[in-house]
């Protein structure tokens, strides 16, 4: 590692998760890229097991704290990867229409995609971001 990358952790995360929730490089300016929130609480337990919208919510405040942690916020993001797993496109949908209302009017560039497994324990949804910040 060179020490133009600096990782980022949060106390405000689980320290569950074996790796940083962001990482900065600095060059003209300053980009931002997290790991893949999750819909972890404090304790690092999966929360709304089942329900695609009630993780969606979680995730977002997740990747609010991890982006602040980082010197960044959610009008910062130039680019999100919605995960969900499932076939099932109406669930795609509930996690995306959460996903969008957290972003407000900021729409920033996103791929949503359906997955057939995610990481933790009865994990539904998954949003990783790339944010720039001057």
């Amino acid at each position: 590692m060179s020490g133009a990358v600096k990782l980022v952790r949060n106390e405000e995360l689980s320290s569950v998760a074996e790796y940083a929730y962001a990482a900065t490089a600095e060059a003209p300016t300053r980009v931002v890229w997290t790991a893949g929130a999750c819909p972890l609480d404090e304790h690092g337990a999966t929360v709304a097991v089942g329900d695609y919208a009630g993780q969606a919510d979680q995730v977002m405040r997740n990747l609010v704290t991890a982006l602040r942690g980082a010197g960044a916020e959610l009008s910062d993001i130039v680019k999100t990867t919605v995960y969900v797993a499932s076939t099932r496109q109406e669930d795609l949908v509930k996690a995306w229409e959460v996903v969008r209302s957290h972003m407000g009017e900021h729409d920033a560039p996103s791929t949503l995609l359906g997955v057939a497994v995610l990481g933790y324990d009865d994990q539904l949804v998954e949003v990783e971001a790339v944010a720039v910040t001057s």
